[in-house]
């Protein structure tokens, strides 16, 4: 097949498009060509920014394929061009999106299944509120899945949506799960707000690049959505402890409340896991329309472990810059 990316040379793009590669595909990449990549050369670069509707034109002017990946859909507006243009000359169109859609929903239960996406969303918070960000991203996010099913229903548009939660990866340049790797090899305390204390249910970068390409090559799932995450629900003590065993540390937790660690601005730095915007996703579509499996989470973090160890970073991350006054906060008598 030939397949087109849209965005993705910095993290599960790149991994995609070397095993799409490896599996004997045709590949080109679409994206603004700022961010270097280590692909081989027979891997076709188009170069636009897919914000704008007149580039996105002008690079994929006369083109078909059998398959496109969409990894930076973000806004409906987007997904309205992005439909316009590829009517007619794509046999599969896979959106990557998001658990954060069913986060802006009202009354739901974790976890979320396929079928809570419909309903009443919440109100948008205070625009200057540190949850107006994130109630936009999931809202928009929701406006892109929307008008791919009116595509859909109008006219046959082949689109499959992927909702994702948080992604564990070997290259998350957030450095996310990487920087409790390093609290914990430093032994010292792992500050983590009091509330909410949600359970989580991630999902491996590997995991999600094989579900991508397993749609893909067998055709399946056109007009539906599917989370894709982890079996195994823990609770940030449990993954911390696996985490853990695999580093030869015994986690030190300390519990703060949220309040005191947001006015110090250690989050979400000290404890990104911790977030209020953290979905926790059911996949039981995902294994019994697509055949998924999922790698286990002990397996998964004994991988990542191992490539922090045999490719560490040259500077320590901005999120790790901090970890002095981390320690001395917790050495102090607490309010």
């Amino acid at each position: 097949m030939h397949i087109l990316i849209i965005g993705g040379t910095r993290n599960m793009g790149l991994a995609l498009a070397g095993s799409l590669l490896a599996s004997g595909h045709r590949v080109t990449i679409l994206n603004r060509g700022k961010t270097p990549d280590s692909l081989p050369d027979e891997i076709e670069r188009l170069r636009a920014d897919r914000t704008d509707p007149a580039q996105l034109e002008a690079a994929l002017a006369g083109r078909r394929f059998d398959a496109v990946v969409d990894m930076v859909l973000y806004k409906g507006d987007e997904a309205e061009a992005i439909t316009r243009l590829l009517a007619g000359r794509v046999g599969h169109y896979l959106f990557i999106s998001t658990g954060q859609v069913y986060l802006v929903r009202q009354g739901l239960e974790r976890p979320f299944h396929e079928d809570d996406y419909e309903g009443r969303l919440m109100p948008a918070p205070k625009e200057n509120s540190y949850g107006y960000p994130e109630w936009l991203y999931g809202k928009e996010k929701r406006d892109a899945e929307d008008t791919l099913a009116r595509a859909w229903a109008a006219s046959g548009f082949p689109y499959t949506s992927l909702r994702l939660p948080m992604v564990n990866s070997e290259r998350d340049y957030f450095n996310r799960l990487y920087g409790y790797v390093l609290r914990l090899q430093d032994g010292g305390p792992i500050l983590v707000p009091e509330t909410p204390d949600y359970p989580l249910r991630h999902i491996y970068a590997g995991d999600a690049v094989r579900a991508m390409q397993l749609v893909l090559e067998k055709g399946m799932g056109k007009g539906r959505a599917f989370n894709i995450s982890q079996d195994e629900t823990v609770s940030l003590d449990e993954f911390l402890g696996v985490l853990g065993d695999r580093l030869g540390v015994t986690p030190q937790i300390i519990r703060v409340r949220r309040s005191l660690l947001e006015k110090n601005g250690f989050l979400p730095d000290c404890s990104p896991f911790s977030d209020r915007w953290m979905s926790e996703l059911d996949n039981t579509r995902s294994k019994v329309e697509l055949g998924m499996t999922y790698t286990p989470l002990e397996e998964y973090l004994a991988k990542l472990v191992d490539y922090y160890a045999a490719h560490p970073l040259p500077q320590r991350p901005a999120s790790y810059r901090r970890r002095p006054a981390e320690i001395s906060f917790a050495q102090q008598p607490q309010e």
